[in-house]
């Protein structure tokens, strides 16, 4: 991938797609295609054929999704499935049909069974059930994975397939109906701060562990990758570091400032008891993350102010 080489960013507005874009850019590429969901709706068929013929990138990063917390992916689980199904099918189906050089499709770490053992080597994918509140999501993602996998058994197409931990950063959704967990805890912390409220309710028991990246590192590795990974076979991203919700919270709660107290809700799920990656296959590919959580906590609250609060 040089650095006069067509690239296309699908979803490069969202928090995983602009962090590629900055990377990329970072690293002097320019010559990117890019439309947004409002121009070009990658759940149609005939829009995205459209595209690809007009444009005919040579380098794709595959990071438009649907994408949502627990109550999200519980509450609307068939357009998870059907959306994602629909994007992932057009883009990959085009990179082939338009002869692609590569693609790089980003997965989730929820393709992992709920009770799988610790931490999450590549190998168990498709071992036992799913964890039920983002089953709809994690089936489209699996689905997307085994495209990319079929297509290079059977045209020897170069699509690669990355697995991401749990992620946040800037460009985060802090809209707490559908966020993920640090934007949804940094809203609340800093809204009861400003309000003066002496509690904070946090979902769930607090016991879950959780793994985090900031998106930053998540941009560097599939840079790294896209240049040097050429195999069919899906690789972990992730720090290989997991933290209980509970001392998430108290993290985030010290960041905010906010000196009140957490009130656990335990009539809430918690989701998957434990989700940490196995990422020796990362290392042995020549990448590590940089970006520590509480580093990185500092960074995206310092940004959500800026961005959100006015004086």
């Amino acid at each position: 991938m040089d650095k006069q080489s067509k690239i296309y960013i699908a979803g490069h507005t969202g928090m995983v797609g602009s962090a590629i874009l900055r990377k990329l850019e970072m690293e002097g590429y320019s010559n990117f295609v890019l439309e947004d969901s409002k121009a070009l709706d990658l759940r149609d068929q005939s829009a995205v054929n459209s595209f690809f013929e007009e444009n005919k990138p040579e380098y794709i990063f595959m990071a438009a999704a649907k994408v949502g917390g627990i109550l999200a992916n519980d509450s609307f689980g068939a357009d998870f499935i059907y959306d994602n199904l629909m994007i992932e099918s057009n883009i990959i189906h085009n990179a082939h049909i338009h002869e692609a050089k590569k693609l790089l499709f980003l997965g989730s770490s929820c393709i992992y069974p709920r009770l799988a053992d610790q931490p999450m080597k590549e190998e168990y994918i498709l071992t036992a059930p799913l964890e039920k509140t983002n089953e709809a999501y994690a089936v489209a993602k699996i689905a997307g994975i085994k495209l990319c996998e079929y297509y290079n058994r059977q045209y020897g197409s170069n699509f690669i397939s990355v697995m991401p931990t749990n992620l946040y950063g800037p460009n985060d959704n802090y809209d707490l109906q559908n966020a993920h967990v640090i934007p949804a805890m940094i809203r609340k912390f800093h809204e009861a701060k400003v309000d003066g409220n002496r509690t904070v309710e946090i979902w769930g028991t607090g016991k879950p562990m959780r793994e985090f990246m900031h998106v930053d590192d998540l941009a560097d590795a599939c840079y790294h990758l896209m240049l040097n990974y050429n195999d069919s076979s899906i690789i972990n991203i992730g720090t290989g570091e997991e933290i209980s919700i509970a001392d998430l919270a108290r993290m985030i709660k010290e960041e905010v400032d906010f000196d009140g107290d957490l009130e656990f809700n335990s009539s809430r799920p918690d989701g998957t008891p434990r989700k940490l990656l196995d990422v020796s296959k990362l290392s042995e590919a020549g990448w590590q993350f940089k970006i520590s959580l509480r580093e990185g906590l500092k960074s995206v609250y310092a940004g959500w102010i800026e961005d959100n609060v006015t004086t």
